[in-house]
């Protein structure tokens, strides 16, 4: 094979690749953060779900401790509302995998 065809072959090869890389980016999934919606589903359900959890119980605590300072300025109820209901909602609400919903739901 001369250097000539070879050098043509690879440059063929590399430009029907090049070519083809935006096709494949447009494969996503519409509404989906990975691309594919049950790797959406698992991370969902393994990372994020634990994590609003532990946000909504953090949130409580922090809420409770904070009652001293919110009562007089009449607070409590915004309080409660972004550190213990956000999180809830976006945590027990949302459906599996969607992360289109910051948990916002009008509260």
């Amino acid at each position: 094979m001369s250097v000539a065809l070879r050098n043509g072959l690879v440059s063929a090869v590399l430009a029907t690749a090049l070519g083809l890389m935006p096709v494949s980016a447009l494969a996503q999934q519409d509404g989906t953060v990975s691309g594919d919606k049950t790797t959406d589903m698992v991370v969902d359900a393994v990372i994020m779900r634990p994590l609003g959890l532990a946000a909504t119980v953090v949130g409580t605590v922090l809420t409770v401790v904070a009652l001293p300072f919110t009562i007089p300025s009449g607070s409590v109820e915004t309080s409660a509302r972004q550190l213990i209901l956000r999180p809830a909602d976006y945590t027990f609400k949302r459906p599996l995998g969607d992360f289109s919903d910051s948990g916002e739901d009008g509260h």
